[in-house]
């Protein structure tokens, strides 16, 4: 997941606008762009679950689409998750499913989701992203990495990334 998302849609962008405003790698002390991406790669991994999550959870109405994930055999944070907690029974009924082009089938999937409690251990997942990313967003020095005149990386830009994504419902 890390690669899906993290690195195109979060880390690259952020990266080449801090070399345009013409931030530096810091030799003498910590690099900005190294806690940048200490900071935007989980986040990118967060928004891919979270995506992840939605295609399950989430009507037509409320995400704009209708989730394929299920019947496209997609590797999601959904099949994975359920693949780790299902009993063997659970396990054999994904494995008869997951990937069919049938509405019954994806029946028989999100119903072992829901049985291995898939929506609270995304709420679970889901708060400790937010705490982990909060703690590493503070990591940031106040004075920002810079050397003075230059420009300085800002915790609240970091915070603005992550309160557009937090609990998103679509």
């Amino acid at each position: 997941m890390l690669y899906k998302t993290a690195y195109y849609s979060f880390y690259l962008p952020v990266a080449l606008a801090m070399y345009l405003c013409g931030i530096s790698h810091n030799a003498e002390g910590q690099d900005p762009y190294a806690l940048a991406s200490s900071i935007l790669l989980p986040l990118g991994e967060y928004f891919q679950f979270q995506d992840d999550y939605l295609d399950f959870a989430g009507t037509p109405e409320q995400i704009g689409k209708i989730g394929t994930d299920i019947i496209d055999n997609k590797c999601s944070w959904c099949v994975n998750t359920a693949l780790a907690a299902a009993t063997p029974a659970q396990r054999a009924v994904l494995d008869a499913n997951y990937g069919k082009k049938d509405a019954e089938c994806e029946a028989h999937v999100k119903e072992v989701f829901v049985a291995v409690g898939l929506h609270e251990r995304y709420s679970a997942y889901e708060e400790a992203s937010y705490k982990k990313i909060m703690g590493l967003i503070e990591t940031i020095p106040e004075d920002g990495l810079a050397k003075p005149g230059e420009v300085k990386l800002q915790r609240a830009v970091f915070k603005s990334f992550l309160d557009k994504i937090y609990k998103r419902q679509k």
